[in-house]
């Protein structure tokens, strides 16, 4: 492993959950602070909480997650973990991290695509983290996003299969693929990566990606889930339970929900697809499976280490799959940037170092 500064760390940087019905409103209320999102949309999403005692899954799979990394790192990097909408808050992360003399972080962010929500949003939020700590706060150096880098493609590859095995073989051939992901405002789609559009284009070499690691050639297509926010406002499309219907319609019998949209398991996937996608499906009379999310595979786990270690070895090859060729780890000015909303300014205060 290549020598990592003496005073460094990993850091974990997620969305984080509730822990149980009390957190729930206070949650939500981190969540959509500064979007006008409906009161009545609110209370739906709430209830959804509720309905799993008000804790979410990713709070588990995080835990599972750090635990892999501290196994992987050890004894090179320490490994904290910091969320953006719940404890532990990035804030209260990055001081535990100063005062136990880390002066570097290397923040591996649990998205893998380009996008205001998936990226530029925390690493706005890493700043304001900063500034809450406070002259002494480490330094924070972004690692690259990975959509399509072997050590997540692989375990994908992996899962789809998996579920697409769960059907008698006679049926397989027929089977249908959705790969689904959280939508967007089309604006803020528009808007992700470097010249535009990349939250979509990502999705899409991703999802081709796996298929052309599968048996055979299976149909699939992408659609998203999770939509918030007035109706008037566009946003991607289309909606996985549309799509349910559609290939329904078209005399489809078989189908497999793959969320490459997520790393773990979000509430809008044990929510949108566990539960109303597979209601959709039971009225619809189709055979739903829905594939794992990649969670702590030993494979994802590895590809942390090594494109943290691609910060520190300039020489160090960065992997990845298909035309597109590796993410970029420092972020130019005005990626993922929405209309009107002003530049920030670096993350990252580490001589030498990247920054997104």
């Amino acid at each position: 492993m290549p020598s990592f500064p003496r005073h460094g760390a990993l850091l974990l940087v997620s969305f984080g959950g509730p822990e149980g019905p009390a957190d729930v409103e206070p949650f939500l209320r981190n969540v959509t602070r500064g979007r006008n999102v409906p009161a009545e949309r609110l209370a739906e999403v709430a209830e959804r909480y509720q309905r799993f005692g008000g804790v979410s899954p990713i709070n588990d799979q995080n835990r599972l997650l750090l635990a892999a990394l501290r196994d992987e790192f050890a004894p090179h990097l320490p490994v904290y973990w910091g969320n953006r909408n719940w404890h532990p808050f990035l804030a209260e992360t990055l001081a535990a991290m100063a005062a136990d003399g880390v002066t570097v972080g290397y923040a591996f962010l649990t998205s893998a695509y380009n996008s205001y929500s998936g990226c530029r949003q925390y690493r706005e939020d890493l700043a304001r983290a900063r500034a809450a700590v406070g002259p002494g706060a480490p330094a924070i150096v972004r690692i690259r996003q990975f959509h399509n880098h072997p050590g997540f493609v692989g375990p994908m590859v992996a899962r789809v299969r998996e579920a697409v095995q769960a059907f008698p073989p006679s049926r397989r051939e027929a089977a249908r693929i959705v790969f689904v992901a959280h939508s967007l405002p089309a604006s803020q789609a528009a808007a992700s990566g470097p010249a535009g559009g990349a939250y979509q284009h990502q999705l899409e070499a991703t999802a081709r990606l796996i298929v052309e690691r599968l048996d055979g050639s299976p149909g699939w297509g992408l659609a998203y889930c999770s939509r918030s926010g007035p109706r008037s406002v566009p946003w991607l499309e289309p909606d996985v339970l549309g799509c349910l219907d559609v290939l329904a319609a078209q005399g489809v019998r078989d189908v497999v929900l793959a969320p490459i949209g997520f790393v773990s398991d979000h509430m809008e996937v044990v929510y949108d697809l566990d539960v109303e996608a597979a209601e959709r499906a039971a009225r619809l009379g189709l055979d739903l499976r829905r594939a794992r999310t990649v969670g702590a595979d030993p494979a994802f786990v590895a590809m942390v280490r090594e494109l943290a270690e691609e910060q520190v070895d300039p020489d160090k090859p960065r992997r990845s799959l298909g035309p597109d060729g590796p993410g970029h780890a420092v972020c130019p000015a005005g990626c993922c940037l929405p209309t009107g909303q002003p530049e920030l300014p670096a993350v990252s205060g580490a001589p030498g170092s990247t920054q997104g």
